[in-house]
């Protein structure tokens, strides 16, 4: 007659048995944390995304911002790891259009604070379309055919050394920019400083979006281009070089950055211009030719996702796009304080305007004129 041993009368089966115990939890923690409202087919993604092991992702991002970001996205889903890629908005479109010409392997999500350049991709379709499950959570303008979404909510500001700026002198306005510069160019002449529009892209689309809103915007580039504007590339370097006094006002910086530097240096001091206050927003999509195309939708969910926007704002203070989210570095609380001046700039094709080749180099052609940037 057929014996059945239990795991009591079978030291093997208990072994085996403690060992299940055992392996529980980590088996438990092995499997993705994901949003209960998710559907459930979603675990197959997450399975996948699991079996591909990483996401490489291209960003204008500084590393050291989204690192908490990072180290939650992979403790929430273990095996999958993060190749972060930190680049200049410029470089990130090029390396990846190079590397895609070239049948190499490329980023999996290119996430860009180059808005335009982000909507062409999507519109020559490099993008592949993907509905997130979190793309109700966002307004209507921050997400186009399922392809290009918004994540930030960061505004373009005036940034300024308390120790030279002071007084009547802090600009409020657009307007005040150019009075500044025109009245007191002995003072500022050689102190002032702005992105170099033709190595950033960022850059070039806060001028054009500025160029569409200012009736004086060349007015004021001419007036920038009399006091000798410092032009640069990068952010962190011009809120920097205004922290040491080497420039004393800088003009259309990205206010995230920026904010960030002046909860820890007493020095500088940053405007949200009271006229209007353009608000630009990172834009995410996910490479058609993805290598890790379930990690990547795995990336831009958590990146959406109400948790993840939270550990934007808190972490990396890059202002939270959902209006659900609470805190000082969110949509929410900039609507509060602004309302109706706040200019979001859409997601959408209208973007595309000036990178018609003849409209980018006939305003590039007068930048250069107006700013005697001789290049």
């Amino acid at each position: 007659m057929a014996r059945t041993l239990t795991a009591a009368a079978n030291p093997r089966g208990r072994l085996a048995a403690l060992a299940c115990a055992l392996a529980l939890p980590w088996l438990q923690r092995a499997h993705a944390e994901l949003p209960p409202e998710y559907p459930g087919a979603y675990h197959a993604i997450a399975s996948a995304a699991r079996d591909e092991g990483r996401v490489v992702v291209y960003s204008t991002t500084d590393l050291s911002a989204v690192a908490a970001l990072i180290r939650d996205f992979e403790q929430r889903n273990p095996g999958v790891k993060v190749d972060y890629n930190d680049l200049n908005s410029t470089d990130l479109y090029q390396r990846f259009l190079a590397e895609t010409a070239a049948g190499r392997p490329s980023a999996d999500v290119l996430w860009s604070s180059a808005m335009d350049l982000q909507m062409k991709l999507a519109n020559d379709d490099y993008a592949a379309r993907y509905r997130s499950p979190e793309a109700g959570s966002l307004p209507d303008w921050a997400v186009w055919r399922d392809t290009a979404y918004g994540t930030t909510f960061e505004p373009a500001v005036f940034v300024y050394n308390k120790h030279f700026v002071t007084g009547n002198d802090v600009p409020a306005t657009h307007a005040d920019i150019v009075r500044l510069l025109t009245t007191q160019r002995a003072k500022y002449a050689g102190n002032v400083t702005t992105y170099d529009i033709e190595k950033s892209a960022v850059g070039f689309l806060f001028a054009t979006q500025d160029s569409r809103i200012q009736t004086n915007f060349w007015e004021l580039a001419r007036a920038l281009g009399a006091n000798a504007v410092e032009l640069e590339a990068n952010t962190s370097v011009m809120v920097q070089r205004i922290a040491a006094g080497k420039d004393y006002l800088g003009y259309n910086l990205i206010g995230s950055y920026a904010l960030t530097r002046a909860r820890r240096d007493p020095s500088i001091g940053v405007v949200l211009p009271r006229d209007y206050t353009l608000v630009m927003s990172r834009i995410a999509l996910i490479s058609k030719a993805a290598p890790h195309p379930n990690a990547a939708r795995l990336w831009l969910d958590y990146l959406l996702s109400r948790r993840g926007q939270g550990l934007l704002s808190s972490h990396a203070e890059l202002f939270s796009i959902r209006g659900d989210v609470p805190g000082e570095y969110t949509a929410a609380t900039l609507r509060q304080q602004l309302g109706s001046r706040l200019k979001a700039i859409a997601v959408a094709p209208p973007l595309l305007v000036f990178l018609d080749r003849a409209k980018q180099q006939e305003f590039l052609r007068r930048w250069r004129r107006e700013t005697g940037d001789a290049k």
